[in-house]
């Protein structure tokens, strides 16, 4: 019996040779083609992640050019309003000015207009206004309203002889044109 036993072990020994070669070449084959559906997936989760890629960088220069937008919308704006707001002091100024210019013979309240109108002209420089120079100038009708037309062979033609009322401008934007006399 022992040698049956023997015999039995040997058999199953060789069985489970035969069955482990047959698992080795199967786990082989089974390993070639598990790389590969890993190679595949590989493939597929980069596609995917380009994809997510491309897609964040669209949405990041999207954004950007959303920023730039809105700064420059927000600029446009603050002159704007700056400007709308200047326009409505503007005849104030004129008004000092008139008074400045007046003839009085109480020096001290002529002395107060003047300071008045020194801060405000002073107050609105500050915020970028500029005085449009206009008389001796060639008249421009990007500046210049002309409303008066004068025949004087002493000034060049279309040469600005007179301000009525001083034009500003606020950077590039003419918050008002100059009102001038020119001549021939």
């Amino acid at each position: 019996m022992k040698k049956e036993e023997e015999n039995m072990d040997k058999n199953d020994d060789e069985v489970l040779q035969e069955d482990q070669n047959i698992t080795e070449e199967e786990q082989i084959l089974d390993k070639d083609e598990y790389i590969a559906k890993l190679n595949d997936d590989l493939l597929e989760q980069k596609k995917k992640a380009d994809e997510y890629f491309d897609h964040l960088k669209r949405n990041m220069a999207e954004f950007d050019n959303f920023k730039k937008r809105m700064a420059k919308e927000k600029d446009s704006m603050y002159i704007t309003i700056v400007a709308d707001f200047i326009a409505e002091i503007l005849p104030i100024m004129d008004n000092f000015e008139k008074a400045v210019n007046a003839e009085t013979t109480d020096e001290s309240f002529k002395d107060g207009i003047y300071m008045i109108y020194s801060q405000l002209k002073e107050m609105l420089e500050k915020t970028g206004l500029e005085e449009i120079e206009a008389e001796g100038k060639d008249f421009d009708p990007n500046l210049h309203e002309a409303v008066m037309h004068v025949e004087d062979e002493n000034y060049a033609e279309k040469q600005v002889v007179e301000v009525f009322r001083k034009g500003y401008r606020l950077g590039d934007k003419i918050i008002r044109h100059s009102m001038v006399k020119v001549a021939n």
